[in-house]
């Protein structure tokens, strides 16, 4: 038996489990999981077999979805983290990696969506990278 992965927001009002195998990882590019992330990529991971349970805060989280699109978006509304969902359309669990507190012993499949990528998302490796904050 799988061990659970534990998983909150950023407040900690809201906890939950995964339980079940995370089968693939996926660094999303385009538009929609930039906005919904305010970030360069969305980085989700996705299972179709494995099984959601909340431990606290349900009553805490709000499903966004897009009208006339499959993109949603699930968040705790007192710290806007975003959080896992189970989509009903496709039978998929989608769990925003940087929700879970567990580590994780899957890498990123692959970057999707990349002709969509934002146009200063290119040679990062090049960029220097700071232990901590700039000028601490």
């Amino acid at each position: 038996m799988t061990k659970p992965i534990s998983g909150s927001c950023l407040c900690g009002a809201v906890r939950f489990e995964i339980l079940g195998k995370l089968e693939s990882f996926f660094l999303c590019h385009c538009r929609r999981c930039r906005k919904d992330t305010g970030s360069a990529h969305a980085a989700n991971l996705f299972s179709t077999t494995a099984t959601l349970e909340w431990l606290s805060g349900h009553d805490l989280i709000r499903t966004f979805r897009l009208p006339d699109t499959r993109h949603q978006k699930s968040f705790c509304t007192d710290c806007g983290s975003a959080l896992p969902y189970a989509d009903a359309d496709s039978g998929l669990l989608v769990v925003p990696a940087g929700s879970l507190d567990d580590p994780i012993d899957i890498r990123p499949n692959a970057h999707i969506c990349g002709d969509s990528r934002a146009e200063w998302d290119h040679d990062l490796e090049d960029v220097p990278v700071l232990a901590g904050l700039p000028g601490a």
